[in-house]
């Protein structure tokens, strides 16, 4: 199993960015894509997931109305929106897979896989 994430960079506050997360070697029906997040100095944190087979989702409240998480079961890609972006959503993104179970998880020590980190910075 592969993942790449990318889509990263500097926006200025009230701007927006839109992430990606390219899969490989994932059975796509039995798994949930979520997104973390990690500030400095701060623990990772969940963003958004999604389930591959039937697209349902599940948002942190402080990303809800602003974020938007989809996939492209052709592209095997995981895409993250994210609009009206502030200061506080400045964090090293990371994309996450985990074999679905029932619920979707929030916590990133119970998703299996992960890809590299991909840098969002919001200027003031």
């Amino acid at each position: 199993v592969q993942l790449q994430a990318y889509g990263g960079g500097l926006v200025q506050a009230g701007g927006s960015l839109r992430l990606s997360c390219a899969a490989s070697g994932l059975p796509q029906s039995s798994y949930v894509m979520g997104w973390f997040r990690q500030a400095p100095g701060k623990e990772r944190e969940f963003v958004a997931a999604i389930r591959w087979n039937n697209g349902v989702t599940r948002y942190a409240d402080s990303v809800k109305e602003r974020f938007t998480i989809s996939r492209d079961n052709v592209k095997n890609t995981v895409d993250l929106q994210m609009n009206n972006l502030n200061a506080e959503d400045t964090a090293v993104y990371y994309c996450a897979a985990d074999r679905f179970t029932g619920i979707v998880k929030i916590f990133a020590s119970l998703y299996e896989y992960w890809g590299q980190g991909t840098l969002v910075t919001v200027s003031s």
